[in-house]
């Protein structure tokens, strides 16, 4: 990784250029703001925020000073193309939201598609994000994800998406209210099996933040078990679906065939390719399969072995 020291920089590293910065702000706690982000709000000559009120807060705590605009759901259109106005005109613009990364379930992609179409500068300030926060504590060892957001508020059309997202894949991950936590979690139990690992990020980085971790079933019973528990704002994964073991076992004799030829990973990825199963899945299929092979070749040395006449006692010139 290709780290820049802050004493190494040169005079032309310190500029600030016009353009749309797009910079996460913390989930919960101030501290977690950057070095980066807190410099460039500091030094930009307007802030596009989604609440203009909330975005004071940390502007006044960090000391900058900027003018400060709304960019809310309500009124993006019509304020992505005075930022674009103000972008041209030579001004260094950030973008931010109340909490997290702009775009990602918050307003700020009709602000940064615009400023693209006008052939200006968009520029990311990372940090924070409450999807990945919680993934990097899940546990779950499938490396792809799916961000779904916020599900549908109607419970037929939830569960109707539940329903499709059970089969995913891939980790899923759920953003979700206290007002309809706990019907979500019913419908998350019915939709998954229950022993579908399930995790909970409640008021995440926040001083009465709590993680959860149980099967799908399970889920229900802890919200009620405390009403603390159904308070805040939530956060949920669920793993990937298991594949189907009939579908993994079509792919065995194509399996035994690489196997004898190549190595086991290098053999799932192309049976990977031919069958559309994931190469992992397939993988340890292989191992699986040449294990019992092996056992196999040791059980039939041991039953010849037993077959064997024993050996014939006495001295040669005996008989």
């Amino acid at each position: 990784m290709d780290l820049e020291h802050p004493e190494r920089r040169g005079p032309e590293a310190e500029r600030l250029e016009p353009g749309l910065y797009v910079v996460a702000t913390p989930i919960g706690r101030l501290s977690d703001l950057g070095l980066r982000a807190t410099d460039v709000l500091r030094r930009v000559d307007v802030v596009a925020a989604e609440d203009t009120r909330t975005s004071r807060v940390l502007l006044d705590h960090i000391g900058a000073r900027p003018t400060l605009v709304a960019s809310h759901e309500h009124n993006e259109a019509r304020a992505a193309q005075s930022i674009v106005e103000r972008i041209r005109a030579g001004q260094r613009v950030a973008l931010i939201s109340d909490a997290g990364t702009p775009g990602i379930s918050d307003p700020g992609a009709r602000v940064v598609a615009a400023v693209h179409d006008a052939g200006l500068p968009v520029i990311p300030v990372p940090g924070p994000a409450a999807v990945t926060t919680l993934l990097s504590v899940a546990g779950f060892t499938e490396p792809r994800f799916r961000f779904e957001g916020f599900l549908p508020a109607r419970p037929k059309a939830r569960r109707d998406r539940l329903a499709q997202l059970a089969r995913s894949d891939a980790v899923v991950v759920l953003y979700e209210s206290p007002h309809r936590i706990v019907e979500t979690a019913d419908d998350l139990a019915a939709a998954l099996e229950p022993g579908r690992r399930v995790v909970v990020g409640r008021e995440l980085t926040k001083r009465f933040e709590q993680l959860h971790r149980c099967g799908a079933a399970e889920l229900p019973a802890w919200l009620a078990a405390d009403p603390d528990h159904r308070r805040g704002e939530f956060v949920l994964a669920f793993d990937a679906a298991a594949a189907e073991v009939s579908e993994v076992q079509l792919a065995d004799a194509l399996l035994d065939a690489l196997c004898a030829e190549l190595p086991v990973r290098q053999a799932a990825r192309i049976a990977a390719r031919a069958t559309g199963l994931r190469a992992n899945d397939l993988y340890r299929r292989a191992l699986a399969l040449r294990a019992g092979r092996e056992e196999e070749a040791v059980a039939d040395e041991e039953d010849v072995e037993a077959d064997e006449p024993p050996p014939v006692s006495g001295s040669p010139g005996s008989a």
